[in-house]
């Protein structure tokens, strides 16, 4: 739809109220005259200025016949024939003669008739009505153009604007379902899409919220869940301990063993909570610096090279130097730890991890591959979902809180990468993903 500038509208309806009495004006003029010219206005005004001289040295001339009824007869005659009328009056203001009783107004001309320094009478002569009709016609003309602009200033400016106010009382009182009017005037055309700009990021915020204050109140529940069961199995043991029903050194090495798996079990889980919060609910003001994700990948792998020793599992490592990225190192070593600690934790014993990266444009690409059982379709679907567990690990048998992949997901989406994953064609699960390279 083809706008127009509240400039350009005020300019056309400006032209509008000037044009309009010029042409209800030429319109009478054409009714009265029948032709569009006005040279023969400008000849009949000469013939006037001159009827109205001869008229005056008439009257002036014969002062003495004013009251000769023949002589007012003969300039009443004159007066039809120029269309005009006039009205003597004596010195003392009484009239003398008066050639149409009847008329008292419009344009007139006046003047004393003075003989030997005395004012013998009042001459007052009414021209003819030549303009009347043309001047109505322009002012109903000019009265015309006032309404028609009136009118569309309001269907164009201030109906839309009437709208526009109603619509966002609605937004701001929850009511999203709002029509925002359409107007042709392009400043309000602007300020309407800045409107709905303006309610689809709302929207989107509002919706946002409410996620974000559903998935809050899911992990707030998962997590005392979660909690509840080390911190029942470890007061258990204590109370074992404290009430003495572990007597033997093998017992108790056994109870104090537990109580220290479940502590490792609590601890585990409040750091992934923590860190779940800082990613999630935090601002993404990060300790922004230059990151070499080769050496992160290896502190990742470092870090779990006593748990894989332990399942005597092999980590194979095949990166490209100079993969330099903007971000956290801290936040970015504890994505990756994540996803090689799920790897480690799925894969059989003597199984193997092998761990890539390499340049692909302006992005890092990494990957980390295990020969375990791999994800589940339903797995593929929501292993990124907070506190999610697969069925195999949902007894906490593997020690997992459900938070790691969707920890390093954040990670990454918020170093403006994106993690996701497949399965191998080999077998076993298959972690990639991306993040941008240093500029």
């Amino acid at each position: 739809m083809r706008t127009l500038r509240i400039r350009s509208f005020t300019l056309l309806c400006l032209f509008f109220i000037v044009f309009m009495p010029w042409l209800f004006f030429v319109a009478a003029h054409f009714m009265e005259t029948k032709t569009f010219s006005f040279e023969e206005s400008k000849l009949q005004n000469e013939i006037q200025q001159r009827q109205l001289s001869e008229m005056i040295r008439l009257i002036e001339i014969n002062a003495d016949k004013w009251r000769d009824l023949q002589w007012q007869n003969r300039l009443h005659d004159q007066l039809r024939q120029a269309k005009m009328d006039v009205a003597i009056l004596s010195a003392s203001n009484q009239e003398i003669y008066r050639s149409d009783p009847e008329r008292s107004g419009g344009s007139t001309e006046r003047f004393s008739v003075i003989e030997d320094g005395h004012v013998v009478g009042k001459i007052i002569i009414y021209m003819p009505r030549s303009n009347a009709f043309q001047m109505m016609a322009a002012l109903g003309g000019l009265l015309l153009a006032f309404f028609v602009v009136g009118f569309e200033m309001r269907r164009f400016l201030l109906k839309p604007l009437e709208k526009m106010s109603v619509a966002v009382k609605q937004m701001a009182a929850g009511d999203w379902d709002v029509k925002l009017p359409v107007s042709r005037i392009t400043e309000i055309a602007k300020v309407r899409d800045g409107f709905e700009m303006l309610e689809d990021a709302l929207q989107k915020s509002h919706q946002k919220q409410v996620e974000l204050e559903e998935e809050r109140r899911f992990v707030i529940a998962a997590v005392a869940h979660d909690l509840r069961t080390p911190l029942f199995a470890l007061r258990g043991y204590l109370d074992g301990l404290e009430q003495g029903i572990a007597q033997s050194p093998e017992k108790i090495a056994k109870y104090v063993a537990v109580c220290k798996e479940k502590s490792a079990q609590l601890d585990r889980l409040v750091e992934d909570l923590f860190t779940f919060t800082k990613v999630t609910y935090l601002e993404e003001n990060h300790n922004k610096q230059s990151a070499d994700l080769k050496l992160v990948l290896l502190k990742a792998i470092d870090s779990l090279s006593p748990l894989a020793s332990q399942k005597h599992m092999t980590i194979s490592i095949h990166t490209a130097d100079d993969c330099i990225i903007s971000g956290d190192p801290h936040l970015l070593e504890r994505a990756m730890n994540n996803l090689l600690d799920n790897a480690v934790r799925h894969a059989p014993c003597y199984g193997k991890i092998t761990v890539q990266s390499f340049k692909d444009g302006n992005n890092a690409i990494f990957s980390i591959h295990d020969t375990g059982p791999g994800f589940s379709s339903e797995d593929l679907q929501r292993v990124f979902e907070p506190l999610y567990r697969g069925e195999q690990s949902r007894n906490r048998a593997t020690g997992g809180s459900g938070l790691g992949l969707t920890i390093s997901q954040r990670i990454v989406r918020q170093h403006g990468g994106e993690l996701t994953a497949h399965n191998h064609s080999e077998g076993g699960a298959l972690l990639t993903g991306w993040i941008p390279l240093m500029a």
